[in-house]
């Protein structure tokens, strides 16, 4: 979710074509440049842990790779 709306992912699926529909920038798409980097509001543990990609940024739990980012189970909010 973001700002209100809503889009669904089948649990084990990246997030990426959702985010891109509500508005979240790509850049390279793989992991490297950081355009689609997300604030997890809530739901954090609702993800799939961290890529390596990701923890090569450095980023925390609450941040995620749109572009990488795999949904578990739940409900996730962020901002962008």
């Amino acid at each position: 979710m973001i700002d209100g709306e809503f889009r669904e992912v089948q649990d084990g699926e990246k997030v990426h074509q959702p985010a891109e529909e509500l508005g979240v920038q790509f850049g390279c798409e793989d992991g490297v440049c950081g355009t689609c980097i997300v604030e997890v509001e809530e739901g954090a543990e609702n993800f799939e842990p961290l890529t390596d990609k990701e923890k090569e940024m450095g980023l925390e739990p609450a941040q995620r790779l749109c572009c990488q980012a795999k949904i578990k189970s739940g409900e996730v909010k962020f901002r962008y």
